[in-house]
Formats: structure tokens, C-alpha cells, sequence
């Protein structure tokens, strides 16, 4: 169980587990920064590009377990970054919406 938590420290080794805390971490932050629970308030804020510099990052993280050659395990990471690139897609609208 230790050993698990600390791949999750070590920036230099690649980690999906990382990768999809940090841009999951961000869109919910960024949701709940921009008054989500009410929907009739919804606002921009600021501190909404902390949260899309982290989402970028974590899609960063995501884009470094690519493997050269294609497996299901490529496909997969593909998805993931789809997906990342849909939450990029989401904070940027939040960001905007005024």
C-alpha cells in the first residue's frame, strides 16, 4: 500500500492513477469554484485557470504512458485522453460563462 502511494509521488515515473486524480481533482474544482450546486448563479473565476493548468498537466501525465506500439492498453490511454480533452473543453466554458 506504501509503495502504491509513492509511484503516485514519483513525478518522473509515469502514472495513469496520477494523471486522472489530477484533471478529475480539477473539474471538480473548477465546478464547485463556479458555483455549480446553483445553476441559475453559475459565474467565471479567476482562480478557474489554476484549475485548467493542472487539468493540462494532468493531461500531460496522461500523454506520457502512450506506448510506441498499439495494444489495448494504447487504446485505452487514448480514451483517457479524449476524455481529458473534453474536461480542458469544460473548464474553459466554465471560464468564459459570465
Amino acid at each position: 500500500m506504501v509503495r502504491a502511494l509513492l509511484n503516485l509521488v514519483r513525478l518522473r515515473q509515469r502514472s495513469l492513477v496520477r494523471a486522472v486524480l489530477l484533471t478529475l481533482g480539477a473539474f471538480v474544482a473548477s465546478l464547485l469554484l463556479a458555483g455549480f450546486p446553483h445553476i441559475e448563479k453559475l459565474h467565471g473565476s479567476p482562480w478557474q485557470f489554476a484549475c485548467l493548468l493542472v487539468a493540462a498537466w494532468g493531461m500531460a501525465e496522461t500523454a506520457r504512458c502512450l506506448h510506441r506500439r498499439w495494444s489495448l492498453y494504447h487504446a485505452g490511454v487514448l480514451l483517457l485522453l479524449y476524455t481529458d480533452l473534453m474536461i480542458l473543453t469544460m473548464i474553459v466554458f466554465l471560464v468564459a460563462y459570465e
